[in-house]
Formats: C-alpha cells, structure tokens, sequence
C-alpha cells in the first residue's frame, strides 16, 4: 500500500524539479523553433528523448544490483550536494547578490548564440538548430532522470516520482504549445528556492538511511528537515540581502 507521507513529498519534489529543468529546455527549443522552425526542433528533441529512455533501459537494471543502503547513501550524498546548489543560489537571487532568472532574457541570448553559429556555418544551418535543441532536452532530462529516480530511491516510489515529473513535461508543453513563448511567468526562482529545500530534505534522509539511522517518525522526518532547510534559506536570504542605494538630495 502506498504511503502518502512519503509519497507526497516525493512527487511534489519531482514535479517542481522537473518544471524548473522542462521550462529551461522548452525555452532554447522555443529559440530553434523561431529560428529554424518546428521541424529541426522537433527532431532534436525526439533524439533527446530517445537517448534519455536509452539511458533509463540501461540504468535501471544496474541500479538493481546495488545493495539498497549504499544505493541510498551515494544518492543521499549527491542529492543533498545537489539540493544544496540549488538553495545556495535561490538565496543569493532572493537576496539580490546575483540578478533573478529571466527566461525572457535567456531567450534573447540564446537567440542572439544561434544566430551567431548559423552565420558562421551556412551550410548546416538546421543541423545546429537540431543540435542546440538536442543538448538542451538531454542536459536538462538527465537531471530530470537523476531526481526521480533519487528521490524514488529504495521506497517503490518510481512511478509516483515519474508521475509527478512527467505531469510537469505536460504541463510545461501544453502551456508553452498555446503560449508559443518563453514561460517568463512561473516563477522559477521561487520554485527553485522550494526545489533546494525538499531535495537537501531528501539528501540528509537518504544518507542516513543508507547509514542505517532510524529516524524517529520515520518519514516524517523529511518534514523536519525540509522545514530546516527552508529556515536556513530564508535567513541566508536576509543576511546577504544587498542594502537598497541611498538616494542623494
């Protein structure tokens, strides 16, 4: 019977992650689409998709084979690096260190980079679109891959992650399908800021229970520690908030 207490955090962590990682890939196949048009968009994005299921097909029979606790310890690890990242930075945009993430103004470069490229090689102007477009989908679809299977790790809770990602592919495509440009409206950095939290949450419970912790409330602890988290991001937030420039008279 599937537990929702840990359900729950698992798919919610799957499907703002991977709404964060589809809305920046959607954005440079959006760039080759206006650009190129559909098609070399289309096929990079198909290749992509067919190199991560390869990926999958590979990898989930090895995993298999990895006794659980050190299976949950390296992910732990990883994932709480991961997760870390993530809060490291939303705390830094929150707090004004480092300018916000603007999907708009990502669209812009990355129309001016290939616009740039497909001067320089005139002869293979769809093959880079395609490429362009290919790279986005899999840097992103990778990490997409990495999370739902981390935070699925050892609990059957492949399917639930899955759900929760692919609902966010979904989402992503139909908005984006009828929208036709960059989805500069979800608000990235806020979800990023929750990202970091729940997977650092995920990555200090994993490590422990690849260390053999018992946890008191068991899963209930991933609560405790995403809430931690949550309070550390906030307070990093405020103590390195950039003082507003006085004004002079």
């Amino acid at each position: 019977m599937l537990d929702w207490s840990t359900a729950a955090p698992a798919i919610g962590a799957a499907f703002l992650a991977s709404l964060v990682e589809v809305v920046e890939a959607f954005t440079i196949v959006l760039v080759v689409a206006t650009l190129r048009g559909w098609k070399p968009a289309v096929l990079g994005t198909v290749a992509a998709l067919a190199t991560l299921a390869a990926v999958v097909v590979v990898l989930g029979p090895l995993l298999d084979r990895v006794p659980l606790h050190l299976l949950q310890m390296v992910i732990g690890v990883l994932l709480l690096l991961f997760g870390i990242g993530w809060l490291r930075k939303a705390a830094l945009r929150a707090g004004g260190v480092i300018p916000l993430h603007d999907e708009d103004a990502i669209f812009a470069r990355e129309t001016a980079e290939l616009s740039a490229e497909v001067r320089r090689q005139q002869t293979s102007q769809d093959w880079i679109a395609g490429i362009a477009a290919y790279k986005a989908v899999l840097l992103e679809g990778l990490e997409v891959i990495f999370i739902v299977i981390a935070v699925s790790a050892g609990r059957g809770l492949l399917w639930p992650a899955s759900l929760g990602a692919l609902s966010a592919c979904v989402l992503v495509l139909l908005i984006g399908a009828i929208a036709h440009r960059p989805l500069s409206r979800v608000p990235e950095n806020t979800l990023k800021f929750g990202v970091g939290v729940m997977l650092s949450a995920f990555g200090v419970f994993w490590t422990g229970e690849g260390l053999g912790v018992d946890w008191p409330g068991q899963d209930l602890a991933l609560f405790v520690f995403a809430g931690l988290f949550l309070l550390a991001g906030l307070m990093s937030a405020r103590m390195v908030r950039q003082p507003l420039p006085e004004v002079v008279r």
